[in-house]
């Protein structure tokens, strides 16, 4: 690892972020040059859950931390004290567990309140928590499970998402199969459904009640860990067989929490509305509302349950000033609003905040008319999940009580690591060295992840590929990816992967995907087919269609599954792939439609290639 080169000097900013952290012991270096990006935070020690909960119950314990919001519509608000008490519950039920610093534990579970206070729990004695995605089937969450070596795993019974429940508890049984080292399942009861029980398992709420008694004892202290100490661990895009988890540490996850919550809030109720698979909504959704004293409001399931104005109401319910979304969310959102009677604004949002791709100018007046009644401040943020969330934000006006974001140096280079001309698209870069970055990589490929570093020594490469508008006023727009993984609803999805998932059918010869940008939804992946010719005359092509989007959702999740499959006859080679996903997009029907059988021979109509 120590041949990978170092990135300069951060901005001096990061010391008045640092001021905003409570160190058990003072740290006696901000930074000093290294391999990834530099150490960080050098000597100091720390701990997430004192920073988020326990600093702030002399002057807040009766203010709400968070409002949460089921998606039957059951609603709960904890204040901070009420959540530290919970976290000190648990804190003390997984030390009677057996559960120390280092050791794994995975959180199976939907956007819940017991989410949260797992997460600060195992902050608590330095235990590492992975939240694995709630709609994941039993074998991709076994796939998930079998490096990760857990010792305990949460779950629910049941998880309520888009009006029906999904049964987690008996995925998680099903996924158990494939690793020995869970000790212990610990069930939230969320749905009241009936679920088998095995050794090992635990009720949550059986769980805490044992360990309830009004008296402090020391099994609830906060361990005070290393600045570098991991707090969490996160998967990238899944290149299936090969999962990456991207290490955070504690100091990281709070310096990048703090400094990015300070530009983004407004004071006053904060509402991160997307996946708690997301980085952002981890960090920037809990961690720097609450490390910041701010209140935090959470949901569970999608927001059209139970009806589409479930946006507006929880924005109108607890008086929501600023949120943070993606793109695709917000899109959803415009397109419930055209069939609605009246689209009334928001009237207490005040800024509204998008990351994990570019919005379109179209939807931004949306936003800034429709939505916010002519007042509202936008925000376009970019960000990466090896960074520790959001790095840049556009658009904000800048408050005079707050410190700037610190400087990532972003710069764009060609393929030789040389600058690029304002106007000429290259791949973006960071020079300088960022406080969130990851503290380590873990995986059958964790090595992939080396390539940042190395691409052009001395800089960060991000993979992105952007262009700084000739204005001269040094604006950046991130054109997409430069590998083959793309970013749908925020969450990278890789390519290849869904290649390789579709080529797995039995009736498939050969195969191809590309992206297709939708005004609706954002960007949706569009999957072209062959089938191998014993198959191909009698094949019911609708039947074959969901079955192949199935085989994708069940593999990689829901994000990734094909929008459109096109059937051909056969691939020619006499076109680029560019060429050729261009044709393939323009050919492929609207979800929802039935499939199209082309020839290749349309296919190169299409591309403009007439024999």
């Amino acid at each position: 690892m120590s041949d990978l080169p170092s990135l300069e000097a951060p901005d001096p900013t990061w010391e008045q972020v640092a001021d905003q952290i409570t160190f058990a012991t003072a740290y006696d270096r901000l930074w000093e040059p290294g391999p990834r990006g530099g150490a960080w935070f050098l000597g100091g020690e720390l701990n997430l859950s004192v920073n988020c909960l326990d600093r702030q119950l002399a002057e807040r314990a009766d203010q709400v931390a968070l409002h949460w919001e089921g998606e039957p519509g059951d609603r709960r608000s904890l204040t901070y004290g009420e959540l530290h008490e919970q976290v000190l519950a648990l804190t003390r039920a997984l030390r009677s567990l057996g559960l120390g610093p280092g050791d794994r534990v995975g959180l199976h579970l939907g956007w819940l309140p017991e989410t949260v206070v797992a997460m600060f729990a195992c902050a608590r004695i330095g235990a590492v928590h992975t939240v694995l995605p709630a709609p994941l089937p039993a074998e991709a969450l076994a796939d998930r499970l079998a490096g990760m070596e857990l010792k305990v795993l949460f779950t629910q019974d049941g998880a309520w998402r888009h009006g029906t429940v999904l049964p987690l508890k008996a995925r998680a049984d099903e996924a158990l199969s494939a690793t020995e080292s869970v000790e212990h399942t610990v069930v939230v009861r969320r749905t009241g459904m009936d679920v088998p029980w095995y050794e090992g398992d635990r009720w949550y709420h059986d769980l805490v009640a044992a360990t309830r008694p009004g008296a402090a004892t020391g099994d609830d202290e906060p361990l005070p860990v290393p600045s570098a100490h991991p707090v969490c661990t996160m998967p990238q895009a899944n290149r299936r067989g090969e999962p990456i988890l991207i290490q955070h540490g504690t100091a990281a996850a709070l310096a990048a929490s703090i400094a990015v919550h300070r530009q983004f809030s407004s004071g006053g109720v904060f509402w991160c509305a997307a996946d708690i698979t997301w980085v952002a909504t981890q960090f920037h959704g809990i961690y720097g509302p609450l490390a910041c004293g701010d209140t935090a409001v959470m949901f569970e399931g999608t927001l059209d349950i139970p009806t589409h104005e479930r946006a507006w109401q929880i924005v109108q319910r607890y008086g929501v000033e600023t949120v943070l979304t993606s793109p695709s969310v917000v899109r959803t959102i415009r397109g419930w609003a055209r069939t609605m009677p009246q689209v009334s604004p928001m009237p207490t949002l005040r800024r509204m905040i998008t990351a994990g791709e570019p919005v379109e100018e179209e939807l931004t007046e949306w936003l800034v008319h429709t939505l916010g009644g002519g007042e509202l401040e936008l925000g376009d943020a970019w960000g990466q999940l090896e960074l520790g969330g959001i790095v840049r934000v556009v658009g904000l006006p800048r408050s005079a009580r707050v410190v700037p974001l610190p400087d990532c140096g972003l710069d764009i280079v060609g393929p030789t690591g040389e600058p690029v001309p304002d106007g000429l698209p290259g791949e973006a870069v960071l020079c300088r060295s960022w406080a969130g970055v990851a503290v380590g990589v873990e995986g059958g490929a964790a090595s992939v992840s080396d390539a940042r570093w190395t691409r052009y020594p001395g800089l960060y490469a991000t993979g992105d590929r952007a262009v700084r508008e000739p204005t001269g006023a040094g604006e950046v727009t991130f054109l997409g990816r430069t590998d083959d993984v793309v970013t749908i609803s925020g969450q990278l999805v890789s390519l290849s992967g869904v290649r390789e998932v579709l080529a797995e059918h039995p009736w498939v010869a050969a195969t191809d995907v590309a992206v297709r940008k939708d005004p609706a939804v954002g960007r949706s992946i569009v999957a072209a087919v062959a089938l191998k010719p014993e198959f191909a005359p009698d094949a019911d092509l609708d039947e074959v269609a969901v079955d192949l989007m199935d085989n994708v959702r069940e593999m990689m999740g829901g994000l990734a599954r094909p929008r459109a499959v096109l059937f051909l006859d056969r691939f020619g080679d006499d076109l680029s792939r560019p060429q050729r996903a261009a044709a393939i997009v323009s050919l492929a029907t609207e979800d929802r439609h039935p499939p199209r059988l082309v020839t290749w021979e349309q296919v190169l109509v299409a591309a403009g290639h007439h024999h």
